[in-house]
């Protein structure tokens, strides 16, 4: 996934967001010599991100596919991310507290795609993004932004801000889902042992896999067709927890099981 060669600003912007990202701080914007402004622009300087930093790319998120989740960041529809190598966490696992500006997590539905999906006319459905699933997990994504007013940035910027991904922690698989609707699945976000935020699959874009079927056709259309082996999160269930460094986070999915992490303080 990389920029178009000779794309000088999307590598601008991607240097300039890396940068504040390794440092763990915010900018108030960026330039506008390199600012996108719309979506293909603001896309070409996320995928100059893996140019830029270098980083191996394990999956996808989905940004903004619950109305909690458009309201929070002031878009009006779901948009791609990348998960990076480093930012990838397992079961259980520390969070670093290294900037960590939008202090919030969010409960996920997680896909590890077992057959690539390289495009089908008249779009993939969610029957067929299953049909193409290895395994589900629960999960966990702790997003961050590099954007001090990321809710007025806009959706290029955000794109070029890679959709707001940081870490992301991939639970335990799921067995016999396939039998489930998981749009109906009750989802908790839990901190410290209280009940914060409480929800369902159905917040996802209207389910799970309606997102990631979503994702499977956008990514397609945009050449970057998922493949064998990504994991991808399908976005909050609940509206997005508030955490703290200390504090211990619970994704709670009744009926499937629970993934864990904590904050570092």
């Amino acid at each position: 996934m990389s920029a178009e060669v000779g794309d000088s600003k999307a590598q601008a912007a991607a240097r300039i967001i890396w940068q504040a990202w390794v440092d763990g701080r915010q900018i108030d914007t960026l330039p506008p010599a390199c600012r996108p402004e719309d979506l293909t622009a603001g896309y070409a300087a996320q995928a100059a991100l893996c140019d830029i930093s270098g980083e191996r790319v394990v999956g996808r998120k989905i940004a903004a596919t619950s109305k909690a989740g458009q309201k929070h960041i002031g878009v009006d529809g779901p948009q791609q991310g990348l998960l990076f190598e480093r930012f990838f966490l397992t079961e259980g696992a520390s969070v670093p507290n290294h900037g960590l500006f939008m202090s919030c997590a969010e409960p996920e539905f997680a896909f590890r795609i077992g057959d690539a999906l390289p495009g089908k006319a008249g779009g993939y459905t969610p029957d067929d993004v299953a049909d193409a699933t290895a395994a589900l997990h629960l999960a966990i994504e702790v997003p961050d932004t590099r954007l001090v007013d990321w809710a007025s940035a806009g959706p290029a910027q955000l794109l070029a801000d890679n959709a707001c991904a940081c870490y992301f922690v991939l639970g335990p698989e799921v067995d016999d889902w396939r039998g489930n609707d998981l749009a109906a699945v009750a989802v908790r976000g839990i901190v410290n042992g209280v009940v914060l935020e409480e929800g369902e699959g159905a917040a996802a874009l209207g389910g799970p896999l309606t997102a990631l079927a979503w994702l499977a056709n956008d990514a397609a259309a945009r050449g970057q067709p998922l493949q064998s082996g990504e994991v991808i999160t399908t976005g909050t269930c609940t509206v997005p927890v508030p955490i703290a460094p200390g504090d211990t986070v619970v994704a709670e999915f009744v009926g499937l099981g629970r993934a864990t992490a904590t904050i570092v303080r």
